[in-house]
């Protein structure tokens, strides 16, 4: 990602419209999804993370408005999601127990990608989206009772 200061995600549209992931959602799901980014930082000696720069988090903000399902084909075991999440979600980085998410931010952003995400991977008819879902929603340490799918599904 190198146009972050000027907010392009075309690099990110040409990858999905270059696999044709868009017109075959289901062919992107069997994929896994990772970011390079590469920033040049006006000051040598900042030592703020990455999601700590605005222009940054604001170029995965139009990401995330862009593609709201992207969460879900994140590479999670490589730490992509949680990567994500620090970008959209109010944090510090402490110490000793390094990324820490603002809980009440973090219950915001899990309930946005469940309301998200969940009817787009239903509106696919892939088999157990609950199951998707709560697979990515415990990397970030939350787990979905079955009744709320219910509700979702009832309405």
């Amino acid at each position: 990602m190198q146009c972050s200061r000027t907010m392009c995600i075309k690099q990110v549209c040409k990858l999905f419209a270059g696999h044709k992931t868009l017109q075959d959602p289901k062919e992107l799901l069997r994929r896994t999804v990772g970011f390079v980014i590469q920033y040049e930082w006006n000051d040598p000696y900042d030592m703020r993370e990455l999601s700590e720069m605005p222009d940054v988090r604001l170029w995965f903000v139009r990401l995330d408005a862009m593609y709201p399902w992207l969460p879900v084909v994140l590479d999670w075991r490589a730490g992509e999601l949680a990567r994500y999440a620090a970008m959209l979600v109010p944090h510090q980085m402490k110490k000793k127990e390094g990324l820490v998410f603002n809980p009440e931010g973090l219950e915001l952003f899990v309930m946005s990608k469940l309301f998200t995400i969940y009817p787009w991977l239903q509106k696919l008819k892939v088999t157990k989206p609950d199951a998707k879902v709560n697979d990515m929603l415990r990397v970030l340490g939350y787990s979905i009772d079955a009744g709320l799918f219910k509700l979702l599904e009832s309405q």
